[in-house]
């Protein structure tokens, strides 16, 4: 299995904090071995994610480390202009060696697709629309007007990830060869509200497998709220201060029914693992997805805990719950001085 470092850039303070903390984390990650970071894009709230432009982010990062490879977790896609995408995703790639992992969906808030001229129920038609689209301008191929992406990077086709919530859509990564984005919770049915994450997500994994074409390894990426500490009363007093606030923002924007939940019910209901190194062991253990993904990637959201103990979690994850499935820690170089 490997390891990936995943940021919504949610740290507190402004937008420059929040990428001077992003960046440190990184780094952070790169020097405990990890194998990837990963930076999702939002736009307008604030509140929801602080990275409207994940390439540029990711292009510092890549100027600060040396090894970690560097993902998109997402780029929404209906958003975007495929083209665009093509190049600055080939420029990116090349500037970091060869170390971009380019994730793409069709989420977002379903606020912020006015501002692109679009309905966020038209996102799905939208996205697969433009994922051919971008995908044939990597691959090099002819665009209106004859001209073609400049630099090429066709390899990067086989660096794509698809993030989905649905069967359909684990199944589509599949045909089209793309790796599976899993994501670290998802909303339950009205028929099963009650249902465990790997009840909706075993489903995917099943589809996906089925729909691999023959010879092609599997690229399944589980992203997972981690945060660990190591004494279980710092854990709680942060999960106490980030759940309950993320809470009341999901209360707020009609989301959730407004009814008070204790920070266990939080925790239960949006898949949090937390607690030291031994308890999010057990609690990750107990998820059936993690005996069949390639890549587990931890974030502290919804916690959303003060950068520090984000930079020990980091380090906690390394040292103790990761090994505990199978990862290993390659020799890596020391990051690159800022």
């Amino acid at each position: 299995m490997k390891l990936g470092f995943f940021t919504r850039v949610l740290d507190e303070g402004g937008a420059a904090e929040r990428y001077r903390c992003a960046l440190a984390q990184i780094r952070h990650a790169e020097a405990q071995g990890f194998d990837s970071a990963w930076v999702a894009q939002h736009h307008f709230h604030e509140d929801e994610g602080g990275m409207p432009s994940p390439f540029v982010l990711l292009a510092q990062a890549a100027a600060l480390t040396s090894r970690i490879r560097l993902g998109t977790g997402i780029v929404t896609l209906p958003m975007e202009l495929p083209i665009r995408v093509a190049e600055d995703a080939a420029v990116l790639d090349i500037l970091s060696g060869g170390r971009l992992e380019l994730g793409v969906g069709s989420g977002g808030n379903p606020e912020a697709f006015a501002a692109f001229g679009l309905k966020a129920t038209d996102r799905r038609t939208v996205f697969a629309e433009r994922l051919e689209a971008l995908r044939g301008a990597l691959r090099g191929q002819r665009l209106a007007g004859g001209d073609q992406v400049y630099p090429s990077r066709p390899d990067l086709t086989d660096r794509m990830w698809y993030a989905s919530f649905s069967v359909d859509g684990a199944r589509t990564a599949a045909r089209l060869g793309m790796g599976l984005l899993l994501s670290r919770t998802q909303p339950r049915t009205k028929e099963a509200p009650e249902a465990a994450l790997a009840d909706i997500q075993d489903p995917m994994v099943d589809a996906y497998l089925a729909a691999l074409p023959q010879g092609s390894a599997p690229r399944i990426l589980a992203s997972r709220s981690v945060f660990v500490a190591d004494r279980r009363e710092d854990v709680i007093r942060f999960a106490e201060i980030g759940l309950q606030r993320y809470h009341r923002r999901l209360v707020a924007l009609g989301r959730v029914p407004d009814a008070p939940r204790t920070t266990q019910e939080i925790i239960r209901r949006q898949d949090v693992h937390l607690g030291t190194p031994e308890e999010v062991v057990a609690s990750l253990k107990a998820d059936r997805i993690m005996d069949r993904a390639t890549e587990l990637a931890v974030q502290v959201h919804s916690v959303d805990p003060p950068h520090p103990c984000v930079l020990r979690s980091i380090e906690l994850v390394a040292a103790h719950v990761a090994p505990a499935f199978g990862w290993r820690r390659e020799p890596t170089e020391p990051a690159r001085a800022a």
